[in-house]
Protein backbone atom coordinates (compact mmCIF):
# COMPACT_ATOMS: atom_id res chain seq x y z
CA UNK A 1 0.00 0.00 0.00
CA UNK A 2 1.23 3.81 -0.72
CA UNK A 3 0.23 4.85 2.56
CA UNK A 4 3.34 4.44 5.22
CA UNK A 5 2.01 5.95 7.89
CA UNK A 6 -0.22 4.18 10.44
CA UNK A 7 -3.08 6.93 9.96
CA UNK A 8 -3.04 6.31 6.53
CA UNK A 9 -3.21 2.39 7.10
CA UNK A 10 -5.84 2.14 8.78
CA UNK A 11 -7.63 4.75 6.67
CA UNK A 12 -7.45 2.96 4.24
CA UNK A 13 -8.17 0.11 5.64
CA UNK A 14 -11.79 1.39 6.87
CA UNK A 15 -12.65 2.70 3.39
CA UNK A 16 -15.02 0.79 1.08
CA UNK A 17 -14.99 -0.23 -2.50
CA UNK A 18 -17.31 2.53 -3.69
CA UNK A 19 -19.02 2.83 -7.21
CA UNK A 20 -20.63 5.65 -8.00
CA UNK A 21 -21.03 8.54 -10.46
CA UNK A 22 -17.20 10.68 -10.46
CA UNK A 23 -17.32 14.44 -10.08
CA UNK A 24 -16.84 14.61 -14.32
CA UNK A 25 -20.38 12.62 -14.68
CA UNK A 26 -18.91 9.33 -15.29
CA UNK A 27 -19.74 6.10 -13.48
CA UNK A 28 -16.74 4.47 -11.63
CA UNK A 29 -14.80 4.19 -8.60
CA UNK A 30 -14.02 6.60 -6.09
CA UNK A 31 -10.38 6.71 -5.55
CA UNK A 32 -10.26 9.00 -2.01
CA UNK A 33 -12.58 8.97 0.70
CA UNK A 34 -13.80 12.72 -0.32
CA UNK A 35 -14.49 11.38 -3.79
CA UNK A 36 -17.06 8.21 -2.47
CA UNK A 37 -18.67 11.04 -0.52
CA UNK A 38 -19.28 12.99 -3.14
CA UNK A 39 -20.92 9.96 -5.24
CA UNK A 40 -24.06 10.88 -2.46
CA UNK A 41 -26.09 8.52 -2.34
CA UNK A 42 -26.86 6.45 -5.01
CA UNK A 43 -23.53 5.40 -4.16
CA UNK A 44 -22.66 1.61 -3.79
CA UNK A 45 -20.40 -0.39 -1.80
CA UNK A 46 -19.30 -3.17 -4.38
CA UNK A 47 -16.98 -4.98 -1.71
CA UNK A 48 -19.91 -5.20 1.31
CA UNK A 49 -22.67 -6.28 -1.61
CA UNK A 50 -20.26 -8.94 -3.00
CA UNK A 51 -19.11 -10.89 -0.09
CA UNK A 52 -23.13 -10.25 1.38
CA UNK A 53 -24.33 -12.22 -1.68
CA UNK A 54 -21.81 -14.39 -1.63
CA UNK A 55 -21.73 -15.57 1.44
CA UNK A 56 -25.83 -15.96 1.54
CA UNK A 57 -24.87 -18.22 -1.41
CA UNK A 58 -22.66 -20.11 0.16
CA UNK A 59 -25.03 -20.23 2.97
CA UNK A 60 -27.77 -21.76 0.73
CA UNK A 61 -25.43 -24.35 -1.40
CA UNK A 62 -23.98 -25.98 1.94
CA UNK A 63 -27.44 -26.65 3.04
CA UNK A 64 -28.85 -27.60 0.38
CA UNK A 65 -25.86 -29.90 -0.22
CA UNK A 66 -26.37 -31.33 3.06
CA UNK A 67 -29.83 -31.61 3.18
CA UNK A 68 -29.55 -34.30 -0.22
CA UNK A 69 -26.82 -35.88 1.34
CA UNK A 70 -28.94 -36.14 4.21
CA UNK A 71 -28.80 -40.48 5.49
CA UNK A 72 -30.95 -42.09 8.29
CA UNK A 73 -27.65 -43.51 9.13
CA UNK A 74 -24.24 -42.44 10.26
CA UNK A 75 -24.63 -38.71 9.65
CA UNK A 76 -21.59 -37.23 7.95
CA UNK A 77 -19.95 -34.22 9.19
CA UNK A 78 -21.65 -31.47 7.45
CA UNK A 79 -25.14 -33.22 8.40
CA UNK A 80 -23.85 -33.19 11.74
CA UNK A 81 -23.18 -29.52 11.59
CA UNK A 82 -26.27 -28.46 10.37
CA UNK A 83 -28.64 -30.70 12.29
CA UNK A 84 -26.68 -28.92 15.37
CA UNK A 85 -27.61 -25.45 13.97
CA UNK A 86 -31.04 -26.49 12.71
CA UNK A 87 -31.92 -27.73 16.44
CA UNK A 88 -30.03 -24.80 17.93
CA UNK A 89 -32.33 -22.13 16.25
CA UNK A 90 -35.64 -24.17 16.59
CA UNK A 91 -35.08 -24.82 19.94
CA UNK A 92 -34.62 -21.11 20.41
CA UNK A 93 -37.29 -20.30 18.73
CA UNK A 94 -40.10 -22.48 20.31
CA UNK A 95 -38.57 -20.66 23.75
CA UNK A 96 -38.96 -17.47 22.31
CA UNK A 97 -41.89 -17.38 19.30
CA UNK A 98 -45.35 -18.87 20.70
CA UNK A 99 -47.17 -18.03 17.53
CA UNK A 100 -47.78 -19.68 14.47
CA UNK A 101 -45.59 -18.96 11.85
CA UNK A 102 -43.71 -21.31 9.10
CA UNK A 103 -41.63 -18.13 8.18
CA UNK A 104 -40.20 -17.28 11.52
CA UNK A 105 -38.18 -20.65 12.09
CA UNK A 106 -36.16 -20.46 9.09
CA UNK A 107 -35.98 -16.71 9.31
CA UNK A 108 -34.01 -17.45 12.13
CA UNK A 109 -31.93 -19.71 10.95
CA UNK A 110 -30.63 -18.22 7.93
CA UNK A 111 -30.27 -14.68 10.19
CA UNK A 112 -27.96 -16.24 12.34
CA UNK A 113 -25.85 -18.78 9.74
CA UNK A 114 -26.07 -15.71 7.42
CA UNK A 115 -24.45 -12.99 9.80
CA UNK A 116 -21.63 -15.76 11.68
CA UNK A 117 -20.69 -16.07 8.25
CA UNK A 118 -20.20 -12.07 7.54
CA UNK A 119 -18.60 -11.70 10.89
CA UNK A 120 -16.27 -14.78 10.47
CA UNK A 121 -14.12 -12.83 7.42
CA UNK A 122 -12.96 -10.60 9.96
CA UNK A 123 -10.74 -13.63 11.45
CA UNK A 124 -8.48 -13.33 7.91
CA UNK A 125 -5.75 -11.15 8.76
CA UNK A 126 -6.82 -7.71 7.75
CA UNK A 127 -3.89 -7.23 4.73
CA UNK A 128 -4.74 -10.60 2.92
CA UNK A 129 -7.83 -10.16 1.29
CA UNK A 130 -7.34 -6.69 0.36
CA UNK A 131 -4.17 -7.39 -1.02
CA UNK A 132 -5.74 -10.53 -3.24
CA UNK A 133 -8.00 -7.79 -4.55
CA UNK A 134 -5.01 -5.68 -5.27
CA UNK A 135 -2.96 -8.49 -7.32
CA UNK A 136 -6.63 -9.30 -9.07
CA UNK A 137 -7.40 -5.78 -10.23
CA UNK A 138 -3.30 -4.42 -10.03
CA UNK A 139 -4.09 -1.46 -8.54
CA UNK A 140 -1.93 -1.50 -5.66
CA UNK A 141 -4.19 1.49 -3.85
CA UNK A 142 -7.71 -0.40 -4.20
CA UNK A 143 -10.00 -0.13 -1.32
CA UNK A 144 -11.74 -2.92 -0.04
CA UNK A 145 -13.22 -4.40 2.96
CA UNK A 146 -14.34 -7.56 3.43
CA UNK A 147 -16.57 -7.71 6.45
CA UNK A 148 -20.21 -6.74 5.49
CA UNK A 149 -21.25 -6.23 8.93
CA UNK A 150 -18.75 -3.73 9.32
CA UNK A 151 -20.86 -1.32 7.04
CA UNK A 152 -23.96 0.38 8.50
CA UNK A 153 -25.17 -0.04 4.69
CA UNK A 154 -25.34 -3.87 5.32
CA UNK A 155 -27.12 -3.53 8.70
CA UNK A 156 -29.14 -1.21 8.54
CA UNK A 157 -30.11 -2.67 5.35
CA UNK A 158 -30.65 -6.08 7.06
CA UNK A 159 -32.50 -4.22 10.19
CA UNK A 160 -35.00 -2.53 8.21
CA UNK A 161 -35.83 -5.72 6.55
CA UNK A 162 -37.21 -7.27 9.57
CA UNK A 163 -38.71 -3.80 10.50
CA UNK A 164 -40.44 -4.53 7.45
CA UNK A 165 -42.02 -7.73 8.66
CA UNK A 166 -42.99 -6.26 12.34
CA UNK A 167 -45.23 -3.46 10.06
CA UNK A 168 -46.13 -6.27 7.87
CA UNK A 169 -47.53 -8.92 10.93
CA UNK A 170 -48.32 -6.23 13.28
CA UNK A 171 -51.03 -5.37 10.56
CA UNK A 172 -52.18 -8.80 9.59
CA UNK A 173 -52.48 -9.72 12.70
CA UNK A 174 -53.90 -7.02 14.62
CA UNK A 175 -55.76 -5.39 11.63
CA UNK A 176 -55.14 -1.81 10.73
CA UNK A 177 -57.03 -0.36 13.38
CA UNK A 178 -55.40 -2.45 16.38
CA UNK A 179 -52.08 -1.59 14.89
CA UNK A 180 -52.96 2.25 14.52
CA UNK A 181 -54.53 1.67 18.03
CA UNK A 182 -51.17 0.70 19.46
CA UNK A 183 -49.52 3.82 18.31
CA UNK A 184 -52.08 6.11 19.25
CA UNK A 185 -54.10 4.55 22.28
CA UNK A 186 -50.88 3.57 24.82
CA UNK A 187 -49.14 3.99 27.06
CA UNK A 188 -51.45 6.22 28.24
CA UNK A 189 -54.83 5.63 27.92
CA UNK A 190 -58.20 7.21 29.68
CA UNK A 191 -61.58 6.49 30.25
CA UNK A 192 -62.83 10.12 29.22
CA UNK A 193 -62.75 10.56 25.51
CA UNK A 194 -61.73 14.00 25.47
CA UNK A 195 -58.60 13.62 27.66
CA UNK A 196 -58.11 10.00 25.60
CA UNK A 197 -57.78 12.26 22.34
CA UNK A 198 -55.50 14.74 23.72
CA UNK A 199 -52.95 11.98 24.67
CA UNK A 200 -52.99 10.31 20.77
CA UNK A 201 -50.08 13.05 20.13
CA UNK A 202 -48.45 11.93 23.30
CA UNK A 203 -48.85 8.14 22.99
CA UNK A 204 -47.54 8.37 19.25
CA UNK A 205 -44.58 10.13 20.06
CA UNK A 206 -43.68 7.89 22.64
CA UNK A 207 -44.75 4.52 20.99
CA UNK A 208 -43.50 5.43 17.16
CA UNK A 209 -39.64 6.24 18.51
CA UNK A 210 -39.81 2.81 20.38
CA UNK A 211 -40.95 1.37 17.34
CA UNK A 212 -38.14 2.90 15.40
CA UNK A 213 -36.02 2.35 17.84
CA UNK A 214 -36.15 -1.34 17.10
CA UNK A 215 -34.18 -1.10 13.97
CA UNK A 216 -32.25 0.85 14.64
CA UNK A 217 -30.95 -0.52 17.47
CA UNK A 218 -30.50 -3.74 15.92
CA UNK A 219 -28.44 -2.57 12.91
CA UNK A 220 -25.92 -0.31 15.31
CA UNK A 221 -25.15 -2.90 17.98
CA UNK A 222 -23.88 -5.37 14.89
CA UNK A 223 -22.73 -2.54 13.21
CA UNK A 224 -20.58 -1.39 16.27
CA UNK A 225 -19.56 -4.31 17.37
CA UNK A 226 -18.05 -5.65 14.46
CA UNK A 227 -16.12 -2.60 13.34
CA UNK A 228 -14.68 -2.33 16.89
CA UNK A 229 -13.52 -5.76 16.55
CA UNK A 230 -12.30 -4.91 12.81
CA UNK A 231 -10.20 -2.08 14.29
CA UNK A 232 -8.61 -3.35 17.10
CA UNK A 233 -7.67 -6.44 14.45
CA UNK A 234 -6.03 -3.73 12.25
CA UNK A 235 -4.29 -1.88 15.36
CA UNK A 236 -2.61 -4.96 16.36
CA UNK A 237 -1.19 -5.53 12.60
CA UNK A 238 0.20 -1.92 12.79
CA UNK A 239 2.57 -3.23 15.68
CA UNK A 240 2.98 -6.26 13.72
CA UNK A 241 4.36 -4.08 10.89
CA UNK A 242 6.45 -1.76 12.95
CA UNK A 243 9.52 -3.86 12.49
CA UNK A 244 10.37 -3.84 16.04
CA UNK A 245 11.00 -7.58 17.51
CA UNK A 246 9.53 -6.80 20.66
CA UNK A 247 5.73 -5.07 19.27
CA UNK A 248 5.90 -7.62 16.47
CA UNK A 249 6.45 -10.31 18.83
CA UNK A 250 3.42 -8.56 20.81
CA UNK A 251 1.21 -8.49 18.10
CA UNK A 252 1.09 -12.08 16.73
CA UNK A 253 0.25 -12.93 20.57
CA UNK A 254 -2.57 -10.22 20.40
CA UNK A 255 -3.83 -11.49 17.04
CA UNK A 256 -4.12 -14.63 18.15
CA UNK A 257 -5.50 -14.06 21.63
CA UNK A 258 -7.98 -11.31 20.11
CA UNK A 259 -9.13 -14.03 17.51
CA UNK A 260 -10.29 -16.85 19.93
CA UNK A 261 -12.00 -14.04 22.10
CA UNK A 262 -13.40 -12.56 18.57
CA UNK A 263 -15.13 -16.22 18.09
CA UNK A 264 -17.32 -15.31 21.09
CA UNK A 265 -18.40 -11.84 19.82
CA UNK A 266 -18.93 -12.88 16.00
CA UNK A 267 -21.27 -15.98 17.49
CA UNK A 268 -22.76 -13.35 19.95
CA UNK A 269 -23.67 -11.10 17.53
CA UNK A 270 -25.18 -13.59 15.06
CA UNK A 271 -27.13 -14.78 18.02
CA UNK A 272 -28.61 -11.37 19.27
CA UNK A 273 -29.60 -10.67 15.98
CA UNK A 274 -31.66 -13.23 15.55
CA UNK A 275 -33.08 -13.60 19.41
CA UNK A 276 -34.17 -10.09 18.78
CA UNK A 277 -35.33 -10.37 16.21
CA UNK A 278 -37.78 -13.17 17.05
CA UNK A 279 -38.71 -11.56 20.35
CA UNK A 280 -39.96 -8.48 17.81
CA UNK A 281 -41.94 -10.64 15.62
CA UNK A 282 -43.48 -12.50 18.63
CA UNK A 283 -44.37 -8.88 20.02
CA UNK A 284 -46.17 -8.49 16.17
CA UNK A 285 -48.02 -11.76 16.83
CA UNK A 286 -49.75 -10.83 20.41
CA UNK A 287 -53.17 -11.07 18.97
CA UNK A 288 -52.51 -14.77 18.24
CA UNK A 289 -52.76 -15.68 21.84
Amino acid sequence: MAEQTASGYIQHHLQNLTFGRLPNGDWGFAHSAEQAKEMGFWAFHVDTLGWSIGLGLLFVLLFRMAAKKATSGIPGGLQNLVEVMVDFVDSNVKDTFHGRNPLIAPLALTIFVWIFLMNAIDLIPVDWIPMLAATITGNEHLFFRAVPTTDPNATLGMAFSVFGLIIFYSIKVKGIGGFLGELTLHPFSSKNMLVQILLIPVNFLLEFVTLVAKPISLALRLFGNMYAGELVFILIAVMFGAGILLLSGLGIALQWAWAVFHILIITLQAFIFMMLTIVYLSMAHEDNH
